[in-house]
């Protein structure tokens, strides 16, 4: 299967999703992912909140991909960041977010390109050549994405508005699938 095709079934539970990327090639994870139809409540024993920042909830972590729920309070968002050289998907399960997406120019400042509105079911996609990006839950509830990586994420340059630069941070969970609190 190439990635322009349509994975042939839908996929409906997140055990399936893992076990499908498990034994595919990355080259295909555009097309799986695209495949997938979750109910909210398919997410229930991942969520997390907090009210000073979205959560990364991990699903599962391998040396082939990482899964992660995202949980956004209203009007939470990211800072401007790259992906550290990897894949992202997203999918955007509850909610109504903002994907600005930015390049930097040769003096090193930032220019916005363009602003993305996406809604339930929603996917969308980054890699570092197209740019740097940010999320925005605009919702005035709580929102959840799900993010695939191709290959899990160390480390990623993240924009630090009172220096005007980038900065390396090192990534982390909130929880983990044996942290998970409700």
């Amino acid at each position: 299967m190439n990635s322009y095709e349509e994975y042939p079934r839908k996929i409906k539970t997140l055990t399936d999703l893992i076990a499908i990327l498990s034994n595919e090639d990355q080259s295909n994870y555009d097309s799986i992912f695209r495949a997938t139809d979750f109910t909210k409540d398919a997410f229930n024993n991942f969520c997390s909140w907090s009210e000073k920042c979205y959560t990364r909830n991990c699903i599962v972590e391998n040396e082939k991909f990482e899964l992660i729920l995202l949980c956004w309070n209203e009007c939470q968002g990211t800072p401007i960041h790259d992906h550290g050289g990897e894949e992202c998907w997203v999918k955007f399960i509850e909610g109504e977010f903002k994907e600005t997406i930015y390049d930097k120019n040769e003096n090193g400042s930032l220019t916005h390109t363009k602003s993305i509105l996406s809604k339930e079911n929603d996917i969308s996609y980054m890699i570092d050549f197209m740019g740097f990006h940010k999320l925005e839950n605009l919702s005035n509830k709580k929102g959840m994405s799900l993010h695939l990586y191709a290959k899990p994420i160390k480390s990623c340059n993240v924009f630090n508005s009172d220096l005007k630069k980038f900065v390396t941070k090192n990534m982390s969970y909130s929880t983990t699938p044996q942290t998970v609190s409700h």
